[in-house]
């Protein structure tokens, strides 16, 4: 059984598309530049919208 959700596979393919293109921000609105953290957003977005994404870890 697949850990991610089609649709949230998508979603951080979008996310990863609009960090090459320089789009997108972080929540205070600095350009993001780490692919780590363009993955953390594509991935908060998807569990948002509902789609299959497991429980964050614990640090």
């Amino acid at each position: 059984m697949a850990k991610y959700s089609k649709e949230s596979q998508e979603k951080v393919e979008e996310v990863m598309h609009e960090m090459k293109e320089g789009k997108l921000k972080t929540g205070t609105g600095k350009k993001v530049t780490s692919r780590k953290q363009a993955i953390a957003i594509g991935l908060s977005e998807a569990r948002e919208e509902g789609a299959k994404v497991p429980k964050k870890g614990k640090k």
